[in-house]
């Protein structure tokens, strides 16, 4: 009896501490990857889960962590971060997106390709549109717009035909064709609707 009168005593103690730092910004993201993505006065920052800042706010618009890395907005243009907050590329990317698999989608001249985790390109920029790594492929567009998927060497594996496709979950991935929504698998098999 007496633990839990003294755990009902502490947690307010306990949440109020917990809270307080998260008062010092105007916005606070879920915890990922150990940090929180956090804004203050429209710059994008990233702080502990103790509220020690690890990433000052002074960026544009930022994504949260993803396999220890981020994409932040320095102007009109994205670059990448680590957890440590050392920068992996320079602010040179139209549109970037989360790591996944070891490699994150970006734009320039607008055109997609991938970079690895140390800024490489490893699959050159000559998609329309890219999506994230899942399961070992990727859903990604040609110049004329149709979708299919790559391997992590940029190799079709479904060509393109698809109106837009979503990424790889259990073995299966969401399609369109013609209005028709339906599910492949990496086989280009149709499994359902």
């Amino acid at each position: 009896m007496r633990k839990l009168l003294l755990l009902v005593l502490l947690f307010p103690v306990i949440e109020s501490y917990a809270q307080n730092w998260e008062k010092n910004y105007d916005y606070v993201d879920d915890c990922v990857c150990g940090l929180s993505q956090v804004k203050k006065n429209g710059k994008v920052g990233y702080v502990n889960k103790k509220g020690i800042e690890i990433i000052k706010p002074q960026y544009d618009d930022g994504l949260p962590f993803n396999e220890g890395y981020t994409a932040v907005k320095k102007g009109t243009k994205w670059m990448y971060l680590d957890s440590t907050g050392k920068v992996v590329t320079d602010a040179v990317f139209e549109e970037a997106l989360n790591f996944s698999n070891g490699m994150a989608a970006v734009a320039q001249n607008g055109k997609y390709g991938y970079i690895n985790t140390s800024g490489k390109v490893v699959i050159p920029f000559e998609f329309s549109n890219a999506h994230p790594f899942s399961e070992g492929l990727a859903p990604a567009a040609n110049m004329k717009g149709l979708w299919g998927y790559i391997d992590n060497a940029g190799t079709w594996i479904i060509n393109p035909m698809y109106d837009y496709t979503d990424s790889f979950i259990n073995g299966e991935a969401r399609v369109m064709k013609d209005s028709k929504v339906f599910y492949v698998d990496k086989k280009n098999t149709m499994l359902h609707e």
